[in-house]
């Protein structure tokens, strides 16, 4: 059971804060953005912590436990009944309407049909998305950006709330993809991490770290 960070902005957390979405975390989107890294090295098993900068202090966020990995698209339709947010799967068509009420065909890597008929050979399913219906769902589980490829699920996340780690384990943590190339966080003069440390990727913790992360969680 290997533990992993993942960075969210302040700007994500007012969002979660405004729709009033205290969780239980559900689902981490992966990507190949930066406000959205890749969980392609997440297994089954894993742990993921979300952690925030909050008044300069490191924040851990929540506590899910890594249940199922899927492909994006196909929770993001079955949990919210939304198609944006997701790359769409190479065998999908999505059939929209223009404004102009015209339908065309929504595909994999940004192509786009205005007849059936023209639709490539790899597609085996069509969705119309006249006919989905929004599902009720929590804001977390709406991706943060246009490109969600794969999520991590869970049945069995924590509350999402502040949980302040104390600023004297800062220098104890380490992250890294192995224990030789393991190293800890860059923190500026006041002892506070730096963003940069943090986001754009998701990151393996060392084995005390993960001590020091599930011990803010003792008494829930």
């Amino acid at each position: 059971m290997a533990g992993y960070i993942t960075f969210w902005s302040k700007e994500h957390i007012k969002e979660l804060q405004k729709a009033k979405d205290i969780g239980p975390l559900s689902v981490i989107y992966g990507s190949h953005h930066s406000k959205m890294p890749s969980i392609k090295r997440l297994k089954e098993g894993d742990v993921l912590y979300p952690v925030a900068l909050l008044q300069g202090t490191l924040c851990v966020m929540a506590r899910m436990p890594v249940e199922k990995i899927v492909n994006a698209f196909t929770y993001l339709v079955t949990n919210t009944g939304n198609t944006y947010g997701a790359l769409i799967p190479k065998d999908v068509a999505i059939c929209r309407r223009k404004v102009n009420g015209d339908i065309y065909y929504a595909c994999a890597d940004a192509k786009f049909y205005n007849q059936k008929d023209e639709l490539p050979d790899t597609i085996k399913t069509i969705l119309l998305e006249d006919e989905l219906q929004e599902i009720p769902h929590k804001k977390h589980q709406e991706p943060q950006t246009c490109c969600a490829e794969i999520a991590a699920v869970s049945m069995h996340g924590s509350e999402i709330m502040a949980r302040p780690l104390p600023k004297d384990c800062l220098k104890d943590l380490r992250f890294g993809p192995t224990k030789s190339t393991q190293k800890p966080l860059r923190l500026n003069k006041e002892g506070i991490p730096t963003a940069v440390s943090l986001s754009g990727f998701v990151r393996k913790m060392s084995e005390q770290t993960q001590v020091i992360f599930e011990s803010v969680f003792d008494d829930e």
